[in-house]
């Protein structure tokens, strides 16, 4: 069905993807900042390894958190939003102290941006970073039989990539190299967003909407998947996530009194139902 929706109109579509829509200015400009400011709280305050280089090709670094020199800790990698084209790792560490409480580890990798990169680039370099940990998990004091993948938007979308089942191998990966994904408010099929503004800066071609959309790749089993949204989205985030989440059969979550920005700030807390979900995966 989500597929179909290329054919409606685009400010239609306009209206049903466009994240900023779903609260001011003051309050997305609000919630970007705490983004960063607890994220580098996360980082000045855990023990942190920046800039770690996943990828010598293309220069792509990541942030890794809470691993202890004295055991092998599970690992959260946290991928990042901005609809493909914005934000950084430096947004994406907030939630490693309530995860290091929990005795789990926290990456968050870069990737390159739109437009100068195309969506078939950024889904490399999050595939190349989780790669990248995997097999470098002893020397990182991380155990890669406990890897969980998380993010939201646009890293929602990449999370349900790294999900899928076709290319592990390729990476020199097994068959089952994550433990759990949970992508938060995703975007899950990019037929319809080739067909309004977002095209714009990302440049869809028909190849890459077929290559690069987690409904057209779902996971083959081996591994745990949550599904969650904001109940205050536009539609298009909505029929999204519903959609992967009954195509996976995924519990689908609905975070309740957040927005399509500060959902993931829920995972500052570990009792909240988002963080619940996410530690239920490891």
């Amino acid at each position: 069905m989500i597929r179909h929706e290329a054919d409606w109109a685009r400010d239609r579509l306009d209206a049903d993807y466009t994240a900023r829509k779903c609260c001011s200015v003051e309050a997305f400009e609000a919630t970007i900042d705490a983004y960063a400011g607890q994220s580098a709280l996360a980082r000045e305050t855990l023990p942190c390894r920046a800039n770690l280089l996943f990828d010598d090709v293309t220069g792509q670094r990541l942030d890794l958190l809470a691993t202890d020199p004295s055991s092998l800790r599970p690992l959260m990698v946290f991928v990042h939003g901005g609809y493909w084209r914005a934000l950084s790792k430096e947004h994406s560490t907030f939630a490693a102290p309530m995860l290091a409480a929990h005795g789990i580890a926290t990456a968050a990798p870069d990737y390159r941006l739109a437009p100068a990169a195309s969506i078939a680039d950024i889904v490399h370099d999050v595939r190349k970073s989780v790669a990248w940990l995997w097999h470098n998990a002893p020397d990182l004091g991380i155990d890669r039989s406990r890897i969980v993948v998380a993010g939201s938007s646009a890293g929602g979308h990449l999370t349900g990539a790294l999900a899928a089942p076709d290319w592990p191998a390729q990476y020199g990966l097994p068959v089952h190299p994550l433990r759990g994904a949970l992508p938060i408010s995703g975007l899950f099929e990019l037929a319809p967003l080739a067909a309004m503004t977002v095209q714009d800066w990302m440049g869809f071609t028909p190849e890459q909407i077929a290559d690069c959309s987690p409904l057209r790749h779902l996971p083959a089993g081996g591994m745990k998947l949550g599904v969650a949204v904001a109940e205050q989205e536009t539609a298009g985030f909505h029929r999204q996530s519903a959609a992967y989440a009954q195509a996976t059969g995924a519990p689908l979550l609905q975070v309740a009194g957040r927005h399509h920005f500060d959902v993931i700030l829920d995972l500052c807390e570990a009792d909240s139902d988002l963080s619940r979900m996410l530690l239920w995966l490891f």
